[in-house]
């Protein structure tokens, strides 16, 4: 039997065999999320090595769950996109994650802190909608990071989407964010709620009085943060 294959005719084992392999799962619900190019896909799973992401799309690809494609002006970048098997697999993903916000302890989760997934998850969830229609900058400090990571910038602008950089890009800040990374992943996953992270002085907030008090409009959660979860 080759390594990998089950050898069974059941649906299950024949979709685990392309699905469950290492890193799949992960980069399906990347694709899902809007991500298209590689460099955006290597940001959602930072500790994947780029010769296995470059395997895995090809893998996909083979199975008929992602297409490549040309970017328009651009011959050397390719965009990739889920086919209609590829959407499919949204409730699947959406299940898998339901249950493991459902059912894996909060503790079990927050020994794997990582600030690099967690602020590219924040800057998918926010909606600049609700914001000033003009380039709005807020600057997220991580009091208990080394100074090459404790600071981020989120940039949001009209009809774009939200951009995220680790360096400095020289814009006037409209609101500030100061904490520790187990605090804000706490609040983004819903297992504390911003206002509590708040009055128990672990998230300090300043700048524009405007844009904190309409934070809940413009702040999304992790896509699970509703689910209820089990003591």
């Amino acid at each position: 039997m080759a390594e990998g294959t089950y050898n069974q005719f059941c649906p299950i084992a024949m979709a685990s065999e392309i699905l469950c392999t290492r890193w799949t799962l992960l980069l399906v619900r990347e694709l899902l999320s809007g991500s298209k190019r590689f460099n955006e896909l290597r940001r959602g799973v930072q500790r994947m090595s780029p010769a296995l992401l470059s395997k895995r799309l090809k893998d996909l690809e083979a199975a008929g769950i992602v297409t490549r494609s040309k970017v328009a002006g651009e011959p050397e970048l390719f965009e990739y996109q889920l086919t209609k098997a590829g959407l499919e697999l949204a409730p699947v993903i959406d299940g898998v994650g339901a249950w493991g916000h459902q059912w894996i302890k909060t503790e079990a989760s927050l020994k794997n802190l990582d600030v690099n997934l967690l602020m590219w998850g924040i800057r998918g969830d926010i909606n600049p909608d609700p914001m000033p229609a003009r380039r709005t900058t807020i600057q997220v400090i991580f009091t208990d990071l080394p100074k090459a990571r404790r600071n981020w910038w989120l940039i949001a602008q009209p009809g774009k989407e939200v951009d995220l950089c680790s360096i400095d890009p020289g814009f006037d800040v409209d609101l500030y964010l100061s904490t520790d990374l187990r605090t804000l992943t706490e609040v983004w996953m819903g297992y504390t709620p911003l206002r509590r992270a708040k009055q128990d002085g672990r998230l300090t907030i300043t700048g524009s009085r405007q844009l904190e008090a309409d934070m809940k409009s413009w702040f999304g959660l992790n896509r699970f943060a509703t689910e209820k979860r089990v003591a």
